[in-house]
């Protein structure tokens, strides 16, 4: 029992305990845990939380032999020896459920290992951890690309799929999963010959050490010598002997030339980035035309919402005729703000959007963040997302102690995610707070996910979940601005989804789905962080208790509006750049002479010569072809919003029919078929660019008061 936390139990603990004495069968529950809240604002909570050498020792994330960075070694032969014995019993099975299963245990003790190191990669601190996980990452994803076109392995599934009468007697998530392991194989060219089979293998293990090194590429700084630049601004970038580093697009800075140097410098192209690229997109056109599909957007977009190309062609047309007259409007809202401040350059570039559309926000709605910061605590923002769960969902979150090696850093801290009669669903182990050499990156990782294993249990999903907030002070919590609170919330979306995507397969659990619908909960958390009802419940100044008026929040929802089409359009260009270099290749031109055309096409705001933006769009790693997914699944979430919450976003009888339409059967259902289910309709192209646009009005109410 952790000191300061002997209280009475909360409501949904002691209904949780009551569930499990009278034998409901969920897991069960520690009666150590401590309120959410006092973990993350309590500096004394948070040094107990480090653990201590009388809780014992483990390593990482609790796996035994994840104690050092050779452990990474150990954990990949064992998962490599079990994996071997899986595929030896899967084509010796008969056809029925039971290949499912074993194909899943095969996919679970893989990802078990590859997961985990995916997150240590990039995010432990000691660099032997970062590089025994990425040794592990490479090994498991050459394996599976081996397994992937496996003929004797595939031949066991497909006597499965043959078989109709035991086909009709799976239920359909089994019949779902066997169909998505398929799909697996063909798109790694299980039909062609072993040749063509070798060749796809390579061409996936190359791509797979092509995006790690255009990654990699995306985030370095560039150096130019320091007498190019006035002294005056010299200060803005980081000193190396005669030379300056840039590493980033410094949008925020006030000093206009310093914002130009930065995009220029920084977007500058680089020789090597450039081929490493090229030669990505022409590796995925090889490996999408081998295995039988026009282009890799093709294959891509095989089982999303979207289904293809020509549909996402549609819709980003549509919705950017939508967007042309208001963003149109928005520019010249910035022409004039800058003309104001800076009348002997007043011309709007690329580098000045982020940044003047700021200055308008500020300026209409008197939007400082560091009035909103001390209602914002950590902890108290903690404790709105547990309120908020429990009465939409019946859960509560509850802080853990952790032993001694199972957390890479110090300040991690691990949660329980307890429903009021299921028990323990899972955990969740916050890494929040900024170090040295961490990525500025907020995301959620899945470490292990949620599947019911062979003896009748539920192996309990674990994820992670990354942001960069400032630490506390002497004299202050950590103080999130609104947008980190929104990135907290849209985070925990996620969170959720893994926690309550509780399918039998680990194949399909949780965020294990296609990704134009992944980030609809994520960003529906979002809808609920605006709201005045929902915020309401938390915000209080950390120093007085005051709570934060409603007219401020009014005024921060509205302030988001301005400037919003321009920020829409811009996100419409990235998603049509990302389109056109994963189409029809060979590509008619240079990746930037076709990222000048479709700026001037998609955005509006002029190219900038001897620049290569396209070298910096990290997102074409993970997101390849299908970067229009933040704009689809923002049309479901807003769409849901409105007809499920805006009313109440606390009724619970909808966040009941959330979790059972959308949340809870991870990938294991059709995602259409998902929100057909929340929305009792079948969205068309049309329903999506309706739905972005119509967020991007104004409330007449708040409005008219502020004016």
């Amino acid at each position: 029992m952790l000191t300061g936390c002997r209280r009475a139990l909360p409501a949904a603990l002691r209904r949780a305990l009551r569930a499990r004495a009278a034998g409901q069968g969920c897991r069960a529950v520690s009666t150590s845990w401590c309120p959410v809240g006092a973990a993350f604002d309590a500096k004394q909570q948070q040094q107990q939380l480090r653990g201590s050498a009388a809780s014992g020792e483990t390593g990482l994330f609790g796996v035994p032999e994840l104690s050092c960075p050779e452990g990474f070694q150990e954990a990949q032969d064992k998962a490599l020896q079990e994996s071997e014995q899986l595929v030896q019993e899967a084509c010796s099975t008969p056809p029925g459920p039971e290949t499912v299963m074993i194909f899943d245990q095969l996919s679970d003790g893989l990802c078990r290992v590859a997961d985990l190191a995916d997150f240590v990669k990039i995010a432990h601190p000691d660099f032997a951890f970062r590089e025994a996980a990425e040794e592990a990452c490479r090994n498991i994803g050459t394996v599976v690309e081996k397994l992937n076109t496996d003929v004797e392995l595939c031949q066991s599934l497909r006597r499965l799929l043959a078989d109709e009468i035991v086909m009709s007697s799976l239920d359909p998530e089994t019949r779902r999963v066997a169909e998505l392991f398929m799909f697996d194989f063909e798109i790694s060219g299980i039909h062609l010959d072993e040749e063509k089979r070798k060749k796809a293998v390579n061409l996936n293990v190359r791509i797979l050490d092509l995006c790690n090194e255009f990654l990699t590429g995306t985030h370095l700084p560039n150096k130019i010598d320091k007498h190019v630049l006035p002294e005056h601004i010299r200060y803005n970038f980081t000193a190396e002997g005669n030379y300056l580093q840039v590493a980033g697009l410094h949008a925020d800075c006030p000093d206009d030339l310093v914002r130009e140097a930065a995009y220029k410098i920084f977007l500058y192209p680089n020789a090597e980035q450039l081929s490493r690229l090229e030669e990505l997109l022409a590796s995925r056109n090889s490996l999408a035309q081998l295995v039988g599909y026009d282009t890799f957007a093709h294959r891509a977009l095989q089982g999303t919402m979207a289904k293809n190309p020509e549909i996402v062609r549609q819709f980003l047309e549509k919705l950017s005729d939508q967007l042309s007259k208001r963003t149109q409007k928005d520019f010249e809202m910035m022409t004039k703000m800058k003309m104001k401040l800076n009348p002997q350059n007043s011309k709007l570039m690329p580098w000045d959007h982020p940044y003047y559309s700021g200055v308008l926000r500020a300026e209409r709605y008197n939007i400082d963040p560091g009035l909103y910061c001390p209602f914002f605590s950590l902890g108290a923002c903690m404790e709105g997302l547990n309120s908020l769960f429990s009465q939409l969902l019946g859960i509560s979150l509850y802080a853990e102690q952790t032993q001694r090696g199972e957390v890479w850093s110090e300040d991690v801290r691990k949660l329980a995610v307890v429903h009021e009669t299921e028990g323990l669903l899972g955990y969740i182990y916050c890494d929040f707070f900024q170090r040295p050499d961490k990525p500025h990156q907020d995301c959620h990782f899945t470490v292990r996910g949620g599947r019911l294993r062979e003896n009748g249990e539920y192996q309990l999903p674990v994820v992670v979940l990354m942001l960069s907030l400032p630490h506390s002070t002497r004299g202050a919590p950590t103080l999130l601005s609104p947008g980190m609170m929104e990135n907290l919330f849209h985070e925990m979306g996620h969170a959720m989804h893994s926690m309550l995507g509780r399918t039998r397969y680990q194949h399909v659990t949780g965020t294990r789905c296609p990704t134009d619908f992944a980030e609809v909960p994520s960003i529906l958390m979002e809808y609920f962080a605006n709201d005045y009802r929902v915020v309401n419940q938390f915000a209080r100044h950390y120093k007085t208790g005051q709570p934060l008026p409603k007219n401020m929040v009014s005024r921060l929802c509205e302030s988001k509006k301005v400037c919003a089409a321009a920020d829409m359009q811009l996100q419409v260009f990235y998603a049509a750049l990302d389109q056109i270099y994963h189409g029809k290749h060979p590509l008619k031109k240079s990746t930037t002479e076709i990222l000048k055309e479709t700026q001037e096409k998609f955005y509006g705001l002029p190219y900038v010569p001897n620049t290569a933006w396209q070298l910096r769009f990290s997102h074409l790693v993970g997101y390849g072809a299908k970067y229009y997914s933040y704009l689809m699944s923002r049309a479901v979430a807003s769409m849901v919003w409105k007809q499920c919450f805006a009313q109440d976003p606390f009724d619970r009888a909808m966040g009941e029919r959330y979790r059972r339409e959308m949340l809870a059967h991870g990938g294991g259902k059709e995602p259409i078929l998902m929100v057909q289910g929340m929305l009792q309709k079948s969205p068309s192209v049309e329903d999506f660019v309706d739905a972005l646009v119509s967020d991007l009005d104004h409330d007449f109410e708040t409005f008219i008061m502020d004016s």
